[in-house]
Order: structure tokens, then C-alpha cells, then sequence
């Protein structure tokens, strides 16, 4: 399995920075993975980010926001996902992670529920506009697909993706 110094190390083959800031301890702790270009005499070039938190429980992976631009970006999602993964397997007691595929558009939500299938995971339930689902909504920030996925296999399924680019 691919640990997150042989992640950090196969960024910088692809001449890229990758970067985890973790805030918080014990409780409550807020991710930032974060992928950048380095540019001479000019700050990084940021290609990509995800951000999220986890609770110290084995269920306890949440994942936010999932950015990527820029040109030759082929490499940014999957090294993302696999530090993401690599990071909770190593470093808390999470062995799952959770995710909403937001409803914003049908055709983008397809998209998402595809992409993030690719990576192992798997329909929990909808939030939408029950009274139930309001807290979960202001959590997430929308309704959509709830998703949850195994670390293991998210870590898996990202590295296999990142063997395929060269």
C-alpha cells in the first residue's frame, strides 16, 4: 500500500508539491490536501485541493470540497485522493469516509456519483428537503447523494488511477 511519504515522493516526479495541513487535535480535526505547481521567483501554482475533517471514530472521514484546474492536471485528482486516504489510514483511527455527490444539475450529479464510484464508493442515502435532512443539509452545504466509502479501497482504486498516467 502506498503510504503518504511515497506519495509526497511521486509528486515531486510529476514536478509537484504535495501538501496536508491538518488543524485540530484529538476531537474535531479540519484537512487541506493541496497540490501545486512551484514556479520560479512566483508563489506555487495551485492545481488542485480537498478539504474536510474527521472525528476520531472509524466512520469519521468527511470530505467537503473537491477542487481541480489548471492545464496537465491529469495526475492531481487521483495523488488528492490517494494522500487523502493514505493520511487517515496513517495518521487517525478512520477506515471510512463520507461524502455528498450534490445535486446541482442532473447531468453534473451523474458525473459525480460516477466519479466517486470509480474511487469505491457506494450510495448511503439522499438528503433532500425532509425535515430530517436539514441538519445533514446545512452540514454538506446542499442535498444530493450521500456516499461512503472504504479508505483501503479508496487508497487502492486512486493508485491503481495513478499508475495509468504517465
Amino acid at each position: 500500500m502506498l503510504s503518504l511519504a511515497a506519495l509526497e515522493e511521486r509528486a515531486r516526479d510529476h514536478g509537484l508539491l504535495l501538501r496536508l495541513q491538518v488543524k485540530g487535535v484529538a476531537g474535531v480535526r479540519g484537512l487541506r490536501v493541496v497540490l501545486a505547481r512551484p514556479r520560479a521567483e512566483q508563489p506555487p501554482l495551485l492545481l488542485g485541493e480537498l478539504k474536510g475533517w474527521c472525528l476520531p471514530l472509524a466512520d469519521g472521514l468527511r470530505l467537503d470540497t473537491m477542487r481541480v484546474q489548471g492545464e496537465r492536471t491529469e495526475a492531481v485528482g487521483p495523488l488528492i485522493w490517494a494522500a487523502t486516504f493514505a493520511w487517515a489510514l496513517e495518521e487517525t483511527p478512520c477506515r471510512s469516509a463520507r461524502l455528498l455527490a450534490i445535486r446541482d444539475g442532473e447531468r453534473q450529479h451523474r458525473r459525480l456519483v460516477r466519479y466517486f464510484r470509480r474511487l469505491g464508493f457506494r450510495p448511503l442515502r439522499e438528503l433532500g428537503g425532509g425535515p430530517l435532512d436539514l441538519a445533514p443539509r446545512l452540514l454538506w452545504g446542499g442535498a444530493g447523494l450521500l456516499m461512503q466509502g472504504d479508505c483501503d479501497e479508496g487508497l487502492r482504486r486512486s493508485a491503481r488511477w495513478l499508475t495509468s498516467i504517465r
